[in-house]
């Protein structure tokens, strides 16, 4: 029997008939808003006989394997016994820059659909059409060729030959995997308390294909917790891959980790790590030009290969493994993990790969997501990041510096950057003496002068080529202000803001509950799972929490003698820090010699730290200690982390700051660490923004304050203490500084386990 191997056409053509230039400059994706809408209005001009979206299928016998290939075609078009397969591509960029065969790959996809087409109606020719369209514009290209069947069919079949050794390596492997996943054991001896009930939530939303908020303790196993039932569903047919979506490079290794504990206990699985373009960049700049990048220039033609290379001799395939094969084949290691990441069991990476519309896997094509689900690490983040992700700002610094770059050698370039520039000094004048202005309305004046530029600045590089990272860059910048521009709605402000000569115009997303759910849209199920979901309501509020959602809350299984609570009722508010820094400064030896053993201590902010910590250093017993500095690299982090010794001679006090790398994610188990300090009760910095979303919040009869401020400061306090009790046998301190945890508002916020505390006071 024949094994079936079903493929799109669309997938067939973009593995076998890659093409162009991985700068990705220019490449023709849109939204999907866009484009469905730029296909819309085309089809709608089609005459009364003419059909849309028609679903074209055939099979194929290669190499003991049975294709069955199918695919929509956007148009079939009848004149004068003419038969015509229309294919549209929707571009936000100048049309003046296609030509005839800039797209190959597109041409590809069309005669798919149209040897199909014309085998099954015995069509000795046919006609191809690709039409091309400018969202913004409505500006239509058209190109068109004829075909015999004969040379249709020679051309599908010879697409198969080349698509059928993936395709027979694919078949092998998941056969391996399906097998490995039926025999596949919990990877430890038993489950601790809590982590089978969160698995089996875990598997029976994707099961039912629903989504799943999950509130799991710190130090259960979460991240088992929730890839092993994942991998089960995999091997049961439920999916076919799964996203394991992050925020921090700790997390994402650990990730990691649980896969290969997986892999020890007989998994095989392909899972792949996507990492950030600047970090997985072998040359000196991140400049993707052939003319400067040797792994850029023939990428397409050595891409494949590579491929199959890396999948049939790795399963965890990461970052040093990316750029070990990247190397071997001469290939950019950042497109090479993205083209891996489509046919991967397993993706792992940031957010953004999945939830930000400039970065999103483009290619990830509808019938795929329907049988991938998504799990969200520390999806508290989402929240903030959210925000982020659909916001957008451009500086009017830029466009000055690129109007004076081309003055003289484009006038028109220089005369749309300038334009924008002046906009900018514009709304210098309206900010007056406040130095910012808030505007509800979407800046409409800006975006048609940033498109003028985008079309000139386009045109500028595609003539000149390298060397134009000013121009590039700003490019970037307003291309993405254009992209945001058309999420905007009433969750949505327009503010400005300047210091010296330089002003900043920002779209902010407020509330980004509904964009997470659009884009998170399609896939199968979403697990949403942190260990401070606290409060509940709130982040099913900020997340997008639908009522076919499940929610799920696993009590602690810590014990409360496990912990020593205590609060130092001293002020941490800014006006009181000068005073309470001595006291604190004593307070941190005082509990430190007291209860031995390695310490960390959380501030709200890198100044304060630095405060507190010239004090530390000033007092009559000198402690051993470590402080964590700004833009640490991965290698630092790992030192700093390393230093933390169960058997050191003496103890250890590391300084970091709430919300930093070291607050969520790090797992030091046992002695490593046996307390924990929280200065202040993570308050946002007070500033523009935040309070633009305590009004915009209290304008729709929330508490604004507890929104914008109070959740999300004492979610940095509940991360920073998870990291000191990570299993049954861990026993700690917390201190508490700061008065507002006696209040009844914070003693509400706090774990059950937390809430049993002994008051200090000073010597």
């Amino acid at each position: 029997m024949l094994d079936i191997v079903k493929v799109s056409v669309r997938g067939l053509v973009e593995y076998v008939y890659r093409s162009g230039s991985i700068d990705s400059r220019f490449r023709t994706a849109t939204t999907l808003a866009e484009g469905t809408k730029a296909h819309q209005k085309i089809q709608q001009s089609y005459g009364k006989c003419d059909q849309k979206e028609v679903f074209v299928h055939t099979e194929m016998v290669v190499d003991n394997l049975s294709f069955l290939i199918e695919g929509r075609c956007d148009g079939l078009l009848f004149s004068d016994e003419r038969v015509t397969i229309d294919e549209i591509k929707s571009t936000s960029h100048d049309l003046s820059s296609i030509e005839e065969d800039t797209y190959p790959v597109h041409w590809a996809q069309a005669k798919v659909y149209a040897c199909i087409y014309a085998s099954d109606h015995g069509l000795d020719n046919i006609q191809v059409q690709l039409t091309y369209v400018q969202v913004d514009t409505q500006e239509q290209k058209r190109f068109k060729k004829e075909f015999s069947r004969d040379e249709l069919i020679l051309f599908l079949e010879e697409a198969v030959k080349a698509y059928a050794p993936y395709a027979l390596l694919q078949v092998r492997h998941r056969k391996e995997r399906d097998y490995s996943i039926k025999e596949l054991p919990f990877p430890f001896d038993r489950y601790r308390e809590g982590q089978r009930k969160l698995a089996g939530a875990v598997y029976t939303a994707i099961a039912e294909g629903k989504n799943l908020f999950a509130q799991a303790p710190t130090g259960i196993g979460k991240t088992m917790s929730t890839t092993f039932p994942a991998v089960k569903a995999i091997g049961e047919g439920l999916l076919q891959r799964f996203f394991y979506l992050t925020a921090k490079t700790i997390t994402r290794e650990a990730a990691e980790e649980a896969v290969l504990l997986m892999q020890d206990k007989g998994l095989r699985l392909h899972t792949v790590t996507l990492t950030a373009k600047d970090k997985m960049c072998m040359k000196d700049k991140t400049i993707c030009q052939k003319d400067y990048c040797e792994f850029a220039d023939g990428y397409y033609d050595r891409v494949n290969g590579a491929v199959l290379d890396i999948l049939e001799n790795e399963t965890v395939i990461n970052r040093r493994t990316i750029q070990e094969y990247a190397l071997r084949h001469q290939l950019c290691p950042f497109e090479f993990s993205m083209d891996l990441a489509y046919g991967a069991d397993v993706v792992i990476c940031d957010y953004n790969y999945i939830f930000d519309p400039r970065v999103s896997l483009k290619r990830f094509f509808e019938e795929q997501k329907k049988k991938t689900a998504l799990l969200v690490d520390e999806a508290h983040n989402l929240v903030d990041r959210g925000r982020e992700m659909f916001s957008a700002e451009i500086h009017k610094s830029a466009f000055l510096n690129v109007s004076r770059e081309y003055k003289g050698s484009n006038a028109e370039l220089q005369k749309a950057a300038k334009a924008v520039n002046d906009f900018g000094l514009s709304v210098k004048k309206r900010c007056g003496e406040a130095r910012s202005l808030v505007m509800e309305d979407k800046p409409d004046q800006l975006i048609e002068l940033l498109e003028v530029f985008i079309a000139l600045a386009e045109r500028e590089l595609l003539n000149q080529g390298e060397g134009q990272q000013l121009l590039l860059d700003t490019y970037f910048a307003a291309q993405s202000f254009i992209r945001i521009s058309k999420l905007y709605d009433d969750r949505y402000v327009t503010y400005a803001e300047y210091e010296r000569s330089e002003v900043k115009i920002k779209m902010f997303c407020l509330d980004p509950s509904v964009l997470l759910q659009q884009m998170g849209k399609g896939y199968l199920s979403s697990i949403f799972f942190s260990a401070t979901f606290t409060p509940i309501d709130y982040y099913k509020d900020m997340i997008g929490f639908r009522d076919e959602d499940y929610a799920l809350a696993i009590p602690s299984p810590f014990r409360r003698d496990q912990f020593q609570i205590c609060i130092q009722p001293l002020s941490t508010r800014y006006r009181d820090r000068e005073r309470t820094r001595e006291p604190i400064a004593q307070m941190i030896h005082q509990v430190v010699r007291e209860n031995k053993g390695n310490f960390l201590v959380f501030f709200p902010s890198y100044q304060y730290m630095f405060d507190v910590y010239e004090q530390f250093l000033n007092e009559k017993f000198p402690l051993k200690s470590i402080v964590q500095s700004s833009g640490m690299s991965e290698e630092e982090r790992e030192q700093f982390l390393q230093l933390f010794q169960a058997d050191a001679e003496e103890p250890l006090i590391g300084f970091a700051v709430m919300g930093g790398i070291f607050s969520e994610g790090v797992d030091l188990v046992g002695d490593r660490l046996n307390g924990v300090i929280v200065v202040g009760v993570g308050l946002p910095q007070l500033g523009l923004e935040r309070n633009i979303i305590k009004d915009y919040f209290s304008s729709l009869g929330k508490n604004g304050y507890n929104y914008s401020y109070v959740y999300p400061g004492i979610n940095k306090v509940l991360q920073a203490g998870g990291r000191l009790i990570r299993s049954e046998s861990d026993r700690g301190t917390i201190v508490l500084v700061d008065d507002r945890f006696l209040t009844r508002q914070y003693q509400a916020l706090l774990p059950y386990e937390w809430q049993d505390y002994t008051i200090l006071k000073p010597d």
